[in-house]
């Protein structure tokens, strides 16, 4: 196999097999602790700028399918596995995930220790990274790395978003209408609020609050998405409109973090982020803990000993991990408006969060 070099930003190098398209890749090195969902990972927009480790030895085993992507295309910009599998088998691919990489131009090297990647990306934090199949010189390739662009200070939400509104219809009978902010937002949120009987009209990460509220909608929904929460000034200034206007808002992961900034928490980035499907989250209110998805390098500041003043209104915490304590969740407790780090559509699952969608339905109709 053709051989591919990966090197982080402080020097440290992997040699390994080349995986997917050759060329180069260059992204902040994370990992993903999921023992399932590739797919979705791939297809996440909120990964758009980041090279992929996969915890999970094993990757590529049930193919590729037209299922279950989760946005237009593969967002990643290198991917890192351990032992890709030879022979995909599942009565639902299509195709090997090896050759929907080269399809989808992803570089990826395969066949070094991800272990040791995993443990030294905990230990030294979250970095650039670059992954090539051309270079074999790994001083060479981490001039390059040092020379590309770094994950803090940058807006990302507006290069995934999608270019023109689109409408998602009800599911059965139309009980709500939803303005959808898309940041980076996954095929399966629309899905599980159409379910609920809600008409999803998705705009543009650049809409402001009178795009948002001329749908006249019954709530607003903020999405999910990639970058520096600090650089989206244009997404806090229409969750700040909306939040002025008495809209109920729900906002998952970036969404969670622009209502923090529109509530006047800072937001900070985490030394290496939660993500995979197995992040314990406890619900403050009741102290339910539940096993949640996660994609995230930045948090919200916010104080979760106590109830805090706002513009809008007491907000309190209501939500963190029970990993480090980060902050999951906020409560707006004098107007309609709540927010979630984690994701209750949780594609490829687990499930125990999706009831959020009904809390949100339940509160536009309680605001009606």
């Amino acid at each position: 196999m053709k051989p591919a070099l990966l090197v982080l930003e402080d020097g440290r190098a992997f040699r390994g097999s080349a995986y997917g398209a050759e060329g180069e890749a260059f992204g902040e090195a994370v990992f993903n602790t999921g023992m399932t969902g590739y797919q979705e990972t791939l297809t996440d927009p909120s990964y758009h700028r980041q090279v992929v480790v996969q915890t999970a030895p094993q990757i590529g085993n049930t193919g590729v399918n037209d299922d279950d992507p989760e946005s237009r295309r593969f967002w990643v910009s290198g991917y890192v596995v351990r032992d890709p599998a030879r022979v995909p088998s599942n009565w639902r691919s299509r195709r090997s995930l090896d050759d929907e990489l080269v399809a989808q131009n992803v570089v990826g090297i395969s066949g070094i220790d991800t272990r040791a990647l995993t443990r030294h990306l905990r230990e030294r934090g979250a970095m650039r990274v670059g992954v090539s199949t051309v270079e074999t010189d790994a001083d060479a390739l981490l001039a390059r790395v040092l020379a590309s662009p770094g994950m803090e200070g940058a807006d990302l939400a507006r290069e995934v978003s999608t270019p023109s509104p689109y409408v998602v219809p009800a599911v059965g009978e139309k009980r709500y209408v939803v303005a959808a902010m898309d940041l980076g937002i996954k095929a399966s949120t629309p899905r599980y609020l159409s379910l609920g009987g809600c008409e999803v009209h998705v705009l543009p990460a650049t809409s402001t609050a009178d795009d948002l509220l001329a749908i006249d909608p019954d709530g607003v929904f903020f999405s999910n998405g990639p970058g520096d929460p600090a650089t989206a000034d244009y997404a806090v200034d229409a969750m700040r409109g909306v939040l002025r206007a008495g809209k109920p808002v729900f906002g998952i992961c970036f969404g969670n973090q622009v209502l923090g900034r529109a509530l006047g928490f800072g937001t900070y980035k985490l030394k290496f982020g939660h993500r995979g499907v197995n992040q314990p989250v406890q619900d403050r209110a009741t102290g339910q803990v539940h096993v949640t998805s996660h994609n995230h390098g930045f948090a919200v500041d916010a104080p979760a000993d106590r109830v805090s003043d706002s513009e809008f209104g007491r907000v309190e915490v209501s939500h963190v991990d029970l990993t480090d304590g980060v902050v999951e969740g906020l409560r707006c407790l004098d107007v309609p408006a709540f927010s979630v780090q984690y994701h209750p559509e949780a594609a490829p699952g687990p499930h125990d969060a999706t009831g959020l969608f009904a809390s949100f339905a339940d509160l536009m109709e309680s605001s009606r």
